[in-house]
């Protein structure tokens, strides 16, 4: 029976210290939400275009987007001597 009241007791000093240290904001330990946030990434301009399956060049409309899907997206086959320009003969050629 002793055993069970000083467990109770446990739980209750711990639930009680818990619910105090969850509500301390960060400011006040010196501590900016900032340093635990993610980093942003480097550049977050709005991706023009996205993968959406299109795997070859007679699939895009551009140099650009060509490019954009040989970087960006799996699978694609628009680059037949891999060396890194897509499309070399409709588009970036």
């Amino acid at each position: 029976m002793k055993k069970i009241i000083i467990g109770a007791v446990l739980c209750l000093v711990a639930a009680y210290g818990y619910s105090k240290l969850r509500h301390v904001d960060l400011a006040d330990v010196g501590t900016s939400r900032s340093a635990w946030a993610a980093p942003e990434p480097a550049t977050a301009a709005p991706a023009r275009y996205s993968c959406d399956g299109r795997t070859h060049c007679s699939h895009m409309r551009s140099c650009e987007e060509a490019t954009y899907f040989i970087q960006n997206c799996p699978g694609t086959q628009m680059d037949g001597d891999n060396d890194g320009i897509p499309c070399e003969q409709q588009w970036c050629g």
